[in-house]
C-alpha cells in the first residue's frame, strides 16, 4: 500500500474516531448559585463542539424543590428558535447565544429554587448530549431584629387540607401555625437573628396526598461596629483637644491684648506727667 493509501486510511480512522467520540462537552461554571427573592441571577453553562452550530439544540429544565418528582422545561433553543416555558415567560432568556448556553432568570421566586439541568446536542455529532447540573437557592432576605411572616396559601383542596410548617435546616422543628380560614397557614417569627436562618418547608396534606413548598430564610446580621465606635471616640477626643487648644489660644491672645493696652496706657500717663511738670521745673531753675 502506497503513502497515499496509508494517508487515506489514517484520515478515515480519524474521521471515524470523531464521529464516535465527538459528543458535545458541557461545563457548568458553578455547582450552586444563590439569589435573593426578586433579584436576577445568571445560570452558567458552557459547551464545546467540533461541528458547526446549524443544528444546535439547548434545553434547560428544572427539578423544583417543591416537587422533586416533576421536572419541568424552562427554556429551549432549537434551530435558531427560542421557546420559553409558560411558568418562566418574560423572566428567562439566553445570554450569549449561540456561543454560550448561559441563561438569566429575572424576578426570581421561591418556586424557582431547585436543580437546573443544561442539555446540549449538536448534530451530526454522535454520542449522548452534553449535560450539566447546578442548584439554585432562592433566599428570603431580612435584617436581624425584625419580624418575618411565612405564608402558605392553598389554591384548592377537598377534604380541607392541613397546613404544617417546619424548619428543616440546620435544626429540624415543627412551628406553630396561624390559620386564616381554610386556605392559608402562616408562621410569625419575631425578633429574628442569625439562628433563625435556614430552610423552611410548608406541607399541605389531606387524604388524597401531600404537597410541599420551600423557602430559604437568610437573616442579615450587621458587622461588629466596635472598630467604628473606637474611631468615633478617638475623633471626638481629637476634636475636644483641638477646641481646648483654640480656647487657650483665644484666651492668651485676649490677655496679651489687655496687657498691651494696659502697657500703652501706662506709658501715655508717664509721658503726660512728664510734660505737665516740666514748666514748673523750668520756673524753679530761673529763681
Amino acid at each position: 500500500m502506497g503513502c497515499t493509501g496509508w494517508r487515506l486510511l489514517w484520515l478515515a480512522c480519524l474521521a471515524s474516531t470523531f464521529l464516535q467520540y465527538g459528543a458535545v462537552r458541557v461545563t457548568m461554571g458553578e455547582s450552586g448559585v444563590e439569589v435573593v427573592q426578586g433579584d436576577s441571577v445568571t445560570l452558567p453553562c458552557s459547551f464545546f463542539t467540533m461541528m458547526p452550530l446549524f443544528r444546535l439544540s439547548i434545553i434547560w429544565t428544572l427539578t423544583p424543590l417543591s416537587d422533586p418528582d416533576s421536572p419541568m422545561q424552562v427554556i429551549v433553543y432549537d434551530h435558531g428558535q427560542v421557546i420559553e416555558s409558560p411558568s418562566f415567560m418574560g423572566r428567562v432568556g439566553f445570554v450569549g447565544m449561540p456561543w454560550s448556553a448561559d441563561i438569566i432568570l429575572n424576578y426570581t421566586r421561591v418556586s424557582d429554587a431547585g436543580v437546573y439541568r443544561c442539555v446540549v446536542s449538536n448534530p451530526p455529532e454522535t454520542g449522548d448530549p452534553g449535560i450539566g447540573e447546578l442548584s439554585l437557592t432562592v433566599l428570603g432576605d431580612t435584617d436581624a431584629g425584625g419580624n418575618v411572616l411565612l405564608s402558605c396559601v392553598v389554591a384548592e383542596g377537598f377534604p380541607t387540607p392541613q397546613v404544617i410548617w417546619e424548619k428543616l435546616e440546620p435544626d429540624k422543628m415543627t412551628l406553630p401555625v396561624n390559620k386564616d380560614g381554610d386556605t392559608m397557614g402562616s408562621v410569625h417569627i419575631a425578633n429574628v437573628s442569625a439562628q433563625t436562618s435556614g430552610l423552611y418547608r410548608c406541607s399541605v396534606t389531606n387524604p388524597l396526598g401531600t404537597q410541599h413548598c420551600y423557602i430559604n430564610l437568610s437573616v442579615y446580621t450587621p458587622p461588629d461596629n466596635s472598630p467604628g465606635i473606637l474611631q468615633g471616640v478617638l475623633l471626638s477626643l481629637s476634636m475636644a483637644l483641638l477646641l481646648l487648644a483654640l480656647m487657650v489660644l483665644v484666651l492668651w491672645l485676649h490677655r496679651s491684648a489687655q496687657e498691651s493696652k494696659w502697657r500703652n496706657s501706662h506709658e501715655e500717663d508717664e509721658c503726660y506727667n512728664e510734660i505737665k511738670y516740666t514748666p514748673s521745673l523750668i520756673k524753679r531753675s530761673f529763681v
